[in-house]
């Protein structure tokens, strides 16, 4: 029997197995099973067979020799420029061959090098912020990605890439369209949020397609109105390849855990498509007229804590009172229906609706209602109940945001000194006004 090769070694191995003899290529991970081998081939998948069934096994790279140094990366200055903000995620991701998980270390070097037909798109600047997973993202690192946003047109980029986890790229890209569009004004370019469902080791990886189109954007899109889009996300639009949706940053949600379409738009329509072909990359758009002019981005207050509750059987009083005593600064509560909450007691039975009830009438901190359905509007003017809400003080009617979207537009209304009747208003295209009439 062969030995166990060392983790991150480049292998071949015959093995004789009940298919009959076969070959494969591959990197080492960490076994399947106790005296397992498993390689991940050339195509991304991974194959495990017991060591007792490897015949042959030839070492074709040693893991502690050092990888040849890149060719230095040539640019074409004539194109237009377009800087690439790192922050992390799976588009930004490979095998930690010590441990077989996917990690978020691309640099920005690595990752222009591993698709050399941006360069054919845009000049490119790359400016590492992290290698963070989207979870990881807090609102300081939405006003490091706003700063950075603003050197890169200062520098004389038309447009930017922001390379993020997709599991909170929705929210991050609502953020920087308050904080660029939320007083009225835009930002001096195209700011675009992409990231990938899968990763880059993987046969069906949409990374390639997605970090292409998003540069493709940046650099030729249309002119930033202000109104949607402000930031943009670009995703595939499907589960094939070929076609990637760009969608309004404040308009867009994540609606599936794993799919390559996953990310869909909420009370609100795509802005463009861009296709991808052997010919090369070409758009639609939508877009209306620019009308608003640039203007300085506002930025987030860290020290606002919003506290999130889910409406239902289990909300109760005591939460929100918890969060009135720790300092926090709001209290979003994603209702049910048309932003229903558990306040009344027909029965005489529920004596926990009463308090909670109670409870926001008397609440020194704003209690807004968000949308659990995801689509449609918060409408406070249907059922008495909505009615009752708003006369003990519950605020949002009239939102028809995500509840990503309104969590960052309560933040950003906090940190810049708005009042919260700005909800139901439509600042930068977050607001659909026709589902309200």
């Amino acid at each position: 029997m062969v030995e166990m090769p060392t983790l991150g070694s480049r292998v071949r191995i015959e093995v004789n197995g009940p298919a009959g003899p076969t070959t494969h290529e591959g990197v080492v991970l960490p076994g399947a099973a106790s005296d397992h081998l498993t390689i991940k081939l050339v195509n991304g998948y991974n194959v495990s067979h017991p060591l007792s069934m490897v015949t042959t096994l030839d070492i074709l790279g040693d893991p502690s020799l050092k990888a040849a140094t890149n060719s230095p990366i040539v640019q074409n200055s004539s194109l237009p420029k377009v800087t690439i903000i790192h922050t992390g995620g799976t588009i930004a991701s490979k095998v930690d061959y010590a441990t077989g998980a996917v990690i978020a270390r691309f640099e920005p070097e690595e990752l222009l090098s591993s698709v050399p037909g941006i360069l054919d798109i845009a000049n490119i600047d790359a400016v590492k912020l992290g290698n963070m997973w989207s979870d990881d993202i807090r609102p300081q690192h939405w006003n490091q990605m706003i700063e950075a946003c603003e050197n890169a047109f200062a520098a004389g980029s038309v447009g930017v890439v922001i390379t993020h986890g997709t599991d909170t790229l929705h929210i991050s890209s609502a953020a920087l369209s308050f904080a660029f569009s939320g007083n009225g004004g835009r930002p001096a370019g195209r700011i675009v949020f992409t990231g990938s469902q899968r990763s880059s080791d993987r046969a069906s990886s949409d990374a390639t397609e997605n970090l292409l189109s998003a540069v493709y954007w940046a650099a030729n899109g249309p002119d930033v109105t202000g109104e949607g889009d402000s930031a943009v996300t670009v995703m595939h639009a499907g589960s094939g390849d070929g076609v990637c949706a760009v969608s309004p940053g404040v308009n867009v949600r994540k609606m599936h855990s794993t799919k390559r379409d996953a990310f869909q738009t909420v009370n609100g329509e795509i802005l463009g498509e861009i296709t991808i072909s052997k010919a090369g990359l070409t758009h639609t758009s939508n877009v209306g007229k620019q009308t608003r002019s640039p203007s300085a981005a506002s930025n987030y207050d860290v020290n606002v804590k919003i506290a999130q509750f889910i409406a239902g059987p289990h909300l109760q009083a005591d939460l929100l009172s918890a969060a009135e005593s720790s300092g926090y600064s709001a209290i979003i509560i994603h209702g049910t229906g048309l932003g229903h909450l558990p306040i009344e007691n027909p029965n005489g039975d529920a004596p926990e609706n009463d308090e909670l009830a109670k409870l926001i009438e008397s609440c020194t901190l704003p209690v807004i209602v968000a949308n659990q359905c995801i689509n449609g509007p918060v409408d406070l003017n249907v059922y008495s109940k909505g009615r009752l809400q708003q006369k003990i003080g519950v605020l949002g009617h009239g939102s028809t945001s995500s509840p990503e979207a309104l969590l960052t537009k309560v933040h950003w209304a906090l940190s810049n000194g708005k009042d919260l009747t700005i909800l139901s208003e439509n600042l930068c295209g977050e607001n659909n006004p026709s589902l309200m009439s």
